[in-house]
């Protein structure tokens, strides 16, 4: 599981710069989207557990997103 979160936090950072870089600015709702789905996508899973993980971790998923915008801002 702390693999998991691991990947997770990494690929949220990739996730933010995406969304970013495709969507602009003032389009807040629709980056964390994106982001979301970037990250499950990228889950070290096969698919059919992706969805699942996705569940039971999407709190932590939001929260590895929240802090990867907070890191970007700084930078």
């Amino acid at each position: 599981m702390s693999n998991l979160k691991k990947a997770i936090k990494e690929s949220a950072k990739q996730a933010v710069i995406v969304a970013e870089k495709t969507l602009g600015s003032n389009k807040g709702k629709q980056k964390k989207e994106m982001a979301v789905n970037y990250v499950i996508n990228h889950l070290p899973l096969p698919a059919f557990l992706k969805k699942i993980a996705a569940l039971f971790l999407s709190s932590f998923i939001d929260d590895a997103i929240e802090l990867a915008v907070e890191y970007m801002e700084v930078l």
